[in-house]
């Protein structure tokens, strides 16, 4: 219970301090945890973003005074953290489709985008497979591609990458170059505030591994990890799975995120059965 109370607490700071710019690392240390970890623990438990949940409630918040007050649009929009009337009123628009203007008319229809609140769910019903890994630092080559997390779209964008990677041969290409070792999906550079991440289809490279300008070579730093078993047609499972990390294991355990890369490790198989087994690579700490 006590992650709850720490997220409701940062919650309630979040709403406190939505009229006026925030420190995102002071949120997160209501919440007993680093920046990191708490924008990712967000995501995942929200499927938005810290800024987009942030964005959502300012424009909800400046619609109630635009339709109660005689405030000018300019202040309004100053007030809740636009540069420019222009600027609020395209976010505006883009929420409750309608001008600030006309939000003034009445009758007119606004959304309402309620703050969130985490609660309790009896879950558990299910174990998850899991082992901690010491790794040391190793390098890895491949493919990068800059991601958007807004409205969730990392989840749509990233299956349609592994489509076309599969169909140009990339996938072969990078299991040739890796000596026919997993293939590895990355997410890496991560920058919540941005919204964005960089996502990779990779391998891991050795010191004889040939240099190969269509591809990028990183080095994923040494780090403890938490590994987990997805079961199960892909994408699915592996989303699936990925949740339940976020919602269900690090609530339970003493560890949180590092703020390093992600790994998905990919064998060789059929990913549309439902017996397909591949592993999640959380990067952690202990609290």
């Amino acid at each position: 219970m006590d992650w709850l109370n720490r997220m409701n607490r940062a919650i309630d700071m979040m709403e406190k301090r939505m009229e006026a710019p925030f420190d995102i690392g002071e949120i997160a240390r209501a919440a007993y945890c680093s920046a990191f970890h708490f924008q990712r623990m967000f995501h995942m438990l929200t499927g938005m973003t810290v800024a987009e949940y942030t964005r959502k409630r300012r424009l909800t918040l400046a619609a109630q005074e635009l339709a109660i007050s005689g405030s000018r649009v300019v202040d309004i929009a100053l007030k809740f953290g636009y540069e420019s009337p222009e600027s609020f009123s395209k976010a505006f628009r883009k929420l409750h489709g309608i001008s600030p203007s006309e939000a003034r008319s009445p009758g007119a229809s606004l959304k309402a985008f309620p703050r969130i609140s985490f609660h309790l769910s009896l879950k558990g019903d299910q174990g998850m497979e899991y082992r901690i890994v010491e790794k040391p630092e190793f390098s890895i080559i491949g493919k990068l591609v800059q991601v958007t997390t807004k409205n969730g779209e990392n989840y749509r964008i990233v299956p349609k990458l592994w489509d076309t990677w599969n169909a140009d041969g990339t996938s072969d290409k990078l299991l040739a170059l890796g000596k026919d070792k997993d293939l590895l999906g990355v997410c890496l550079d991560m920058e919540h505030q941005k919204e964005q991440f960089n996502y990779m289809i990779a391998v891991e490279a050795s010191a004889d591994t040939p240099v190969d300008n269509e591809f990028t070579i990183r080095t994923i730093p040494a780090s403890t990890w938490a590994v987990f078993t997805s079961v199960g047609s892909l994408p699915n499972a592996i989303q699936d799975v990925l949740g339940q990390i976020f919602q269900d294991w690090f609530p339970s355990t003493g560890y949180e995120h590092s703020g390093g890369p992600e790994i998905e490790v990919y064998p060789i198989g059929d990913i549309r059965s439902d017996s397909y087994r591949c592993e999640v690579w959380i990067p952690i700490i202990k609290k």
